[in-house]
């Protein structure tokens, strides 16, 4: 993988880097916010991994941006503070995986491979879904609802299509992360999967006022795609 590391920490980014390049990808590195905007924004990379706590441009800012422009590489945000705030903020805005300093290698080269498989993988045999107005291209890696562009990252898309495809079928949060990151090889929160449905049920609203809505909440149990037929 090409992976693009920012922080300003020149310890860290050194000692990323090492980690990096000894598992075998290419790396790229920045103590910049916005030198690191500018590497994203030229593309052929495969992941990002940046600190939040950057002085000329944040993390947040830089994620923001990113998606803003339509460019969907996943990305990591690192952070040195432990708040629920932080993380729904940096997931709100579109990041794929959020690490609290200090984290172990393994876990981070584990969440990396992870991000990559699930950005590079084939499309399935059924890669386009439709439910009413709905499209999700699986090979594109696009949204569509009533004709309207809905931007993504992966790990939306995926998790979304779990649901479409399961109308009616209740999905636990822990089911549901498995299937928008396919990833058995570190724990993940629950609760992040609370973050990624009110992105979607935002976006979708954002079409359409309400249709935010056909992602139903089962308490106790998870959530469905409201089945209307």
């Amino acid at each position: 993988m090409r992976v693009l590391v920012v922080d300003d920490d020149a310890g860290l980014l050194a000692s990323l880097a090492a980690l990096l390049a000894a598992d075998g990808h290419e790396v790229v590195t920045t103590g910049e916010g916005r030198r690191g905007l500018a590497l994203a924004e030229r593309g052929g990379l495969d992941v990002i991994v940046c600190d939040i706590n950057l002085p000329d441009l944040d993390g947040f800012a830089l994620c923001r941006q990113l998606r803003g422009a339509g460019i969907a590489t996943p990305l990591i945000l690192l952070t040195s503070r432990d708040g629920d705030v932080d993380e729904a903020l940096g997931l709100d805005l579109g990041a794929d995986d959020y690490m609290t300093k200090p984290f172990s290698p393994r876990v981070l080269l584990a969440r990396l491979r992870a991000l990559a498989r699930r950005a590079s993988a084939p499309a399935a045999p059924e890669a386009e879904v439709r439910r009413g107005e709905l499209v999700i291209d699986r090979e594109r890696l696009t949204i569509h609802y009533a004709g309207a562009r809905i931007p993504a990252t992966v790990t939306e898309l995926r998790l979304l299509a779990a649901l479409v495809e399961r109308p009616g079928r209740v999905l636990s949060r822990e089911r549901l992360l498995a299937a928008a990151r396919d990833d058995d090889e570190s724990v993940v929160a629950p609760r992040l999967a609370d973050t990624y449905v009110a992105r979607l049920r935002r976006k979708l609203d954002g079409v359409r006022a309400g249709a935010g809505a056909s992602i139903e909440t089962v308490t106790g149990a998870g959530y469905r795609w409201r089945d209307d037929g």
